[in-house]
């Protein structure tokens, strides 16, 4: 994700500094990095970006989708190649909040995630934490593995360093064309103001095209148009999205 123009401040002077993110009081900047209710949270005005942002694996959304989301069957598992026997490797060079990263790796999938904001980073970071100190989600936060860097320029390098074969990448890039609809929950509002848009995901498929030993598998829109590039072999629908698919080689058991 990119930076963008919103000031994120830490009230906690090692956590900024480890972050590379100013220090300040909560009112000196539109969005606070801080520790409320043994979470890290990034929080802003909540007449404009509701409650506080944080990373959770063990409860809400990702506890329901883990127990009832539809295992393999589900779109993003069909466009990774987790199919029958099949259990490739993932890197998620978009990172963002994490939650395909987990239900890839609850599926069995070892998953490197590649996030270039340091704020949604450090979410990142203690939300594993917290993941990998919970019996129910412990084994699968273990095949897990965060990368904080910029995909776009070194993904080669991020994931040479990771420990994990990049077999399949999966991309989710964020783009100012999709309509306000996008933009109701308060939620992705916080996100947005952060991370801002991809205006670079042609450059980031190039560089997961380079890397990916077999697949790219890239979520769009339904309606959107494929990025810029060469075109996807083939082609996954779902209700609301897509996976444009850029084949290298077959997956195998």
């Amino acid at each position: 994700m990119n930076e963008s123009g919103s000031t994120v401040v830490v009230p906690d002077a090692a956590l900024a500094q480890r972050l590379g993110l100013p220090r300040g009081a909560p009112d000196e900047g539109e969005l606070v990095l801080r520790r409320e209710g043994g979470r890290l949270v990034l929080a802003g005005d909540p007449r404009r970006f509701g409650a506080p942002l944080a990373v959770d694996f063990v409860a809400g959304r990702s506890a329901h989708r883990r127990r009832f989301g539809g295992g393999r069957g589900q779109l993003i598992a069909r466009a990774c190649g987790l199919t029958g026997g099949v259990t490739p490797s993932v890197v998620d060079a978009t990172a963002g909040l994490g939650r395909d990263a987990f239900v890839l790796a609850s599926l069995g999938a070892e998953v490197l995630l590649v996030e270039r904001v340091a704020a949604i980073a450090a979410l990142l970071e203690d939300g594993l934490a917290r993941a990998l100190a919970d019996p129910d989600t412990a084994a699968i936060a273990a095949r897990m593995t965060l990368a904080r860097g910029d995909a776009t320029r070194e993904l080669d390098a991020l994931v040479a360093g990771s420990g994990v074969a990049p077999e399949v990448i999966h991309l989710d890039p964020m783009f100012p064309h999709r309509t306000k609809s996008a933009l109701v929950k308060k939620e992705m509002r916080l996100f947005r103001a952060l991370a801002g848009d991809d205006m670079d995901a042609p450059r980031l498929l190039e560089a997961a095209l380079d890397v990916a030993s077999h697949r790219v598998a890239v979520k769009r829109p339904r309606q959107a148009a494929p990025l810029a590039g060469p075109p996807p072999r083939h082609v996954l629908e779902g209700k609301t999205s897509r996976y444009d698919l850029y084949v290298h080689r077959s997956l195998k058991g």
